[in-house]
């Protein structure tokens, strides 16, 4: 099993995941959210979205824009099922296990800390 720094790492080396970084619209949406309310949303994105045996339009379930955490699972091949087995040898066919999903959002939560570490160094 690989640490989420492995796993960003690996992702990073992706030239189709190292593409995704968060907007100024992100960042500012981040910052007055706080990240305890951006979590929250990705712990229900993940619940409703990639933890059934079979989501609902599994493929082209999460957006490519419209929130910060639709942005880091496509960045953390977090985005479908499909990803989730090429990735992380995660089956399909079987619903996420509720530590699966916890390990889904902290490596979420990783990569936008990452982002909003990078982009506030990228403004000093």
């Amino acid at each position: 099993m690989q640490t989420i720094d492995q796993a960003l790492e690996k992702l990073r080396r992706s030239p189709f995941r190292s593409k995704f970084h968060l907007s100024a619209k992100d960042i500012a949406y981040i910052q007055g959210k706080g990240l305890d309310t951006i979590q929250a949303h990705a712990e229900r994105f993940i619940a409703a979205r990639l933890a059934p045996a079979v989501p609902a339009n599994d493929g082209r379930q999460t957006p490519m824009r419209g929130h910060p955490v639709f942005l880091a699972q496509h960045a953390c091949a977090c985005c479908c099922r499909g990803c989730l087995e090429k990735w992380y040898r995660v089956p399909r066919g079987r619903p996420l296990t509720e530590d699966q999903q916890r390990r889904i959002v902290r490596l979420l939560m990783a990569w936008l800390r990452r982002e909003l570490d990078a982009a506030g160094s990228d403004r000093t």
